[in-house]
């Protein structure tokens, strides 16, 4: 479908055929690091049942907390779009930020000055040590796909964001678009 390599930025769709991986079944991923040692993401569609107060009690914020994905899921994560409010941010691409002074950030969303369009927290990420994302690129496990949405990606990406990246794919997609996400619900 894609002559994309893996780059930061880029988007990794779950491919319709890793139906039963737990972590990754209808994910969109964005890809925050690509090197030689590996690579680190983020799942942009999978909110949690958590907000930010759940476990940052002094912050009254009702802020989403999505599943980042399956490594380190007790450390909470941040992507933002607001470099200049945040110390020590570091560039994905297209004006997306990942990390950066997290006490900042506390006192930022104590003075309700960051809103929850600038920024998403992930519980855990994705990760993949040298030359294994390339491994499930092969096994055709992801599809790899520009950010065109840019730093307005995280305002895009719902639950139903996997959904819409099939639709757009069209041909043999179109089916996996309207399909359980258990066949066996069926």
């Amino acid at each position: 479908m894609t002559t994309l390599k893996p780059a930061k930025g880029v988007l990794l769709v779950a491919e319709p055929s890793i139906i039963g991986d737990i972590s990754f079944n209808r994910s969109v991923v964005l890809l925050a690091e690509y090197n030689e040692n590996g690579s680190v993401g983020f799942i942009l569609n999978k909110p949690l049942e958590y907000n930010l107060h759940d476990f940052i009690p002094e912050i009254d914020s009702k802020i989403p907390v999505y599943n980042g994905g399956p490594v380190e899921q007790d450390n909470l994560y941040f992507i933002h779009k607001i470099p200049e409010l945040i110390p020590n941010s570091v560039e994905i691409s297209n004006g997306i930020y990942w990390g950066g002074d997290f006490k900042e950030i506390i006192n930022l969303l104590q003075e309700n000055k960051i809103d929850e369009s600038e920024i998403r927290f992930f519980l855990g990420y994705s990760g993949w040590s040298n030359n294994q994302l390339e491994e499930e690129l092969d096994l055709r496990s992801w599809v790899i796909t520009h950010n065109d949405y840019k730093n307005n990606i995280l305002g895009k990406s719902n639950a139903n964001f996997w959904k819409e990246k099939m639709i757009e794919f069209g041909g043999d997609y179109l089916i996996w678009s309207n399909a359980p996400e258990n066949p066996s619900y069926n």
